[in-house]
């Protein structure tokens, strides 16, 4: 069965069409109108080895908070939506990955409960401005809302990190290594769900 999904939402503030398919070689199609956020999205595809289609527009000119935010809310409910029982997934992974002076650290749990823990940015990385329209304050929110929707237990830890740019590109990277290895099928347990509830 194809674990394949796709989702549009539109509010008030954003417009958000977004397909996936977790089976994919990393193929993307991205615009956010956001240039630093396309360029976190296509690297999410790519090294997750996930097909991501996305085109969002927002109200950025008042801020590009809401179009990032909601599109992180439908990647997260793409993601749940492909994954389907979960029957069969490798579940539990976890990545580091350096970029320069930057390395970042995940781990997933897909387990049904949204949960995330983002630790160790440098003091004042939320304020940074990156690409001239990102906040680095984003990155968090972005783990956090991609958790939540897609009901998944997620650690991002930086361990080490100076240029902004680097460190929210390695966090982005974690998270796709992480995710590439977690909804990857283990044929060792046929099918099987994961869980020793027998449900995820």
């Amino acid at each position: 069965m194809a674990r394949t999904a796709t989702i549009t939402r539109t509010t008030s503030e954003s417009s958000i069409e977004l397909s996936l398919n977790l089976d994919g070689t990393g193929k993307t199609d991205i615009e956010t109108t956001v240039p630093f956020y396309n360029h976190m999205l296509t690297a999410l595809g790519k090294h997750s080895l996930i097909d991501l289609t996305v085109s969002a527009r927002g109200d950025t000119d008042i801020d590009v908070h809401h179009t990032v935010e909601d599109t992180a809310i439908v990647f997260g409910e793409a993601l749940k939506q492909a994954l389907g029982d979960k029957a069969g997934i490798t579940r539990f992974a976890d990545a580091t990955v350096p970029l320069d002076e930057a390395l970042a650290k995940c781990v997933i749990d897909i387990s049904g409960r949204p949960y995330c823990v983002c630790s160790g940015e440098p003091e004042g990385f939320e304020f940074c401005m990156i690409g001239g329209h990102f906040t680095g304050s984003l990155v968090r929110h972005v783990m956090e809302s991609i958790a939540l929707h897609a009901g998944i237990c997620m650690h991002m830890q930086v361990l080490a990190g100076r240029d902004p740019h680097h460190i929210a590109e390695a966090e982005f990277k974690a998270l796709a290594r992480a995710l590439r290895y977690a909804v990857a099928p283990d044929p060792r347990i046929a099918g099987l769900i994961p869980s020793t509830k027998g449900t995820l």
